[in-house]
C-alpha cells in the first residue's frame, strides 16, 4: 500500500498551477495527493492558493525534489502510485524522473509534444518499465489525448476486422501554450537528433502484427468538410499509430492522416509559410533564443481569455462499407482543457479499473473508454455526427 495516490510536479508554473487547481476542485476527498518542486516556499504559495478552493487543502503534503535528482525523486515515486509533471522542456529535464518512475513501478504521466524524447524513453525504460508493471504515458494533455481517444472513440464505431482508414482534422481557436511553442522550435532545431532516437527505437521495438501506416499527402480538400487539410507534423500521428499497433480493435490494416483545417486555400498556404519561416528562423542559435523570448515558461493567457478559446477536432472514418463522422470538442486547448485531461488521466491511472498494460503506453491503451468516460463528464464533447 503505497502512502499516496497522486504526486503533481510543476504545480509552481502556469499549466502545472491549473492542474493543481483542476484538482482541488474535482479530486475526490478521499484522494490521497501532494505537489513536489525545488522551492518550498515557492510550493507553499500554490497551496495556499489551493487551500481558498479547499480549505481542507491547508495540510496538502509539500514534497522538497528536483527533477534533475536521482536520489531527492526516489522516495517520492516509491511512495506514491502516480506521477503527473508538467516540467520542461522534457529533452533537458525529463529523463531522470520516467527513470525513477519505471524502476519504482509507478505510473507516469506528462505534457511533452517532443518525439525525440519519447522515442529516447522508450529505448532506455521501456523493459524496466514492463518489468515493474509501471505505465509511462506521454503527451497527456491536448497533444494527444483528444486525437488518440478521439480515433478510439471513431475507430469503435466501424466495423471489426476489417481495413480502417481514420482521418482527423484540427481545429482550435486560442493561444497555444508556452511549452508547446517552445516544443515546436526545438523539434525544428534537432531534426537530425530526432531521426538518430527514431531509427534507435524501431531497432528495439517489436513490430506489429498489423499494418500500420500513415496518410501523408501534404495539402488536401476535405469535401465533407468544405476545408482545406494541411498535414501537422505533430506527434499526435505517432501516438495514434502505437495505439492502432498495439490494439486489435484498430483492425489489420490501419491508416491515419492528421491535419489542420482551414476554410480558405490563402490561410493554409500562409500557415506553410509561416511554418517555412519559423523552421529557417530556429537552426541558429541567435534567431532560436530570439524566437523563445516571444513566449515565455510560466506565463499564460487572462482567464477570461482562455474563457473564449476553443478546439474541435473532426474525424473521418471508413472501413467495412461504413463511413462514420465524429467529433471531438472542448475549450481552452492549451491551458484550461491541458490542465483537465492531465489531472483526469492521473485520476483515472490511480482509481480505475482499467486493463493490464505496461512499459510505455498510449491513453488509448492504457485508460480507453474509461478515460472517454471521464472526459465526457467533466465537459470534453465525443460524439457521432454522421453514420452511414
Amino acid at each position: 500500500m503505497r502512502e499516496r495516490d497522486i504526486v503533481l510536479f510543476g504545480a509552481t508554473g502556469f499549466t502545472g498551477g491549473l492542474t493543481a487547481e483542476y484538482l482541488a476542485r474535482h479530486a475526490p476527498d478521499r484522494l490521497r495527493w501532494a505537489l513536489a518542486g525545488r522551492r518550498a516556499g515557492r510550493l507553499a504559495a500554490v497551496r495556499n492558493r489551493l487551500a481558498a478552493i479547499d480549505p481542507g487543502l491547508a495540510g496538502l503534503d509539500l514534497l522538497e525534489a528536483d527533477v534533475t535528482d536521482a536520489g531527492s525523486l526516489r522516495p517520492i515515486v516509491e511512495s506514491t502510485r502516480v506521477v503527473a509533471t508538467t516540467v520542461g522542456p522534457y529533452l533537458e529535464l525529463g529523463e531522470q524522473l520516467v527513470a525513477a518512475c519505471a524502476a519504482a513501478g509507478t505510473d507516469y504521466l506528462d505534457l511533452t509534444g517532443e518525439p525525440e524524447f519519447v522515442d529516447r524513453m522508450y529505448v532506455r525504460h521501456h523493459a524496466a518499465a514492463v518489468a515493474t508493471g509501471a505505465r509511462l504515458i506521454h503527451a497527456s494533455g491536448f497533444d494527444s489525448v483528444p486525437h488518440d481517444l478521439g480515433v478510439l472513440f471513431t475507430v469503435e464505431q466501424l466495423p471489426e476486422g476489417v481495413p480502417l482508414t481514420v482521418r482527423g482534422y484540427v481545429r482550435a481557436g486560442g493561444r497555444p501554450s508556452a511549452g508547446t511553442y517552445h516544443t515546436a522550435i526545438t523539434a525544428m532545431a534537432r531534426i537530425p537528433q530526432a531521426s538518430v532516437a527514431q531509427l534507435e527505437r524501431r531497432r528495439v521495438e517489436p513490430r506489429s502484427p498489423r499494418r500500420v501506416a500513415s496518410d501523408k499527402r501534404p495539402l488536401r480538400y476535405e469535401r465533407s468538410l468544405g476545408a482545406w487539410a494541411l498535414a501537422l507534423p505533430t506527434i499526435d500521428p505517432d501516438v495514434v499509430k502505437r495505439s492502432a499497433a498495439a490494439l486489435e480493435r484498430y483492425g489489420p490494416d490501419f491508416s491515419y492522416g492528421h491535419y489542420a483545417a482551414f476554410e480558405q486555400l490563402p490561410v493554409a498556404v500562409g500557415a506553410i509559410g509561416g511554418t517555412a519561416a519559423l523552421f529557417a528562423l530556429s537552426q541558429l542559435p541567435p534567431t532560436r533564443a530570439w524566437l523563445r523570448g516571444r513566449m515565455r515558461s510560466g506565463e499564460g493567457p487572462s482567464a477570461e481569455r482562455r474563457a473564449r478559446s476553443w478546439f474541435n477536432v473532426r474525424f473521418v472514418g471508413e472501413g467495412g462499407g461504413r463511413r462514420v463522422v465524429s467529433e471531438v470538442s472542448g475549450g481552452d486547448p492549451g491551458y484550461e482543457e491541458t490542465a483537465k485531461m492531465l489531472a483526469e488521466s492521473a485520476l483515472c491511472l490511480a482509481q480505475d479499473d482499467l486493463p493490464s498494460s505496461a512499459g510505455q503506453v498510449t491513453h488509448a491503451v492504457a485508460m480507453g473508454d474509461a478515460l472517454i468516460e471521464r472526459l465526457r463528464r467533466q465537459g470534453i464533447s465525443f460524439r457521432v455526427l454522421e453514420a452511414s
